[in-house]
């Protein structure tokens, strides 16, 4: 009796480390995650450990594509402020990014003369959902408690010790959330 009370307490005691193991390995900033750039290479995020960031889902082919240009003039605005705008290409809504990482990256630059790292296109919503948009989503849902991402050009700042502070919703235009970002930058 006392071997199998043994082996009961042994195992729920190995189920319980297991469960805080996993508990702990619970991202509460994004420098968890390393991504693929839009030219293939992994990049932890943790390269931007100080920065503010404003990471958004990008498209070349939706009405909210000139959002690059804004979006630019921001990052060139507060780059030496320490601020990077990372573009996570998308397609999940109405296939509006069809291109390969290169037609994408080509797009960007010559179209809308786009600096700022751009990365490989992911899912943001959905059971392949990529994971630093999970933890995005779940950090800062929308203004409805919503979690899943409405459509193209959703944006999330992310304070300087890596944590997201706000969803920015789609409609909103760069220009308009400027004093976020200098009130971000300013900290």
């Amino acid at each position: 009796m006392n071997k199998f009370l043994g082996i009961i307490s042994g195992t729920l005691l190995v189920s319980l480390s297991f469960s805080s193991l996993l508990a702990d390995q619970t991202p509460n900033t994004i420098y968890s995650f390393k991504m693929k750039n839009i030219d293939g290479k992994t990049v932890s995020l943790a390269k931007y450990k100080g920065k503010v960031l404003l990471i958004v889902n990008v498209a070349s082919k939706c009405g909210h594509t000139p959002q690059y240009a804004g979006l630019e003039k921001l990052y060139e605005k507060y780059k030496n402020k320490g601020f990077v705008i990372l573009g996570f290409p998308c397609n999940q809504f109405r296939e509006q990014e069809p291109g390969t990482d290169a037609d994408i990256k080509t797009f960007c630059t010559t179209q809308y003369n786009v600096t700022f790292p751009l990365f490989d296109k992911i899912e943001v919503n959905g059971d392949n959902a990529n994971p630093l948009y999970q933890f995005l989503k779940t950090a800062q849902p929308d203004p409805d408690g919503k979690l899943d991402i409405g459509w193209n050009f959703t944006k999330f700042l992310i304070d300087r010790q890596g944590h997201p502070v706000k969803r920015i919703m789609t409609k909103v235009e760069p220009e308009d959330f400027d004093a976020d970002i200098q009130a971000a930058v300013s900290k």
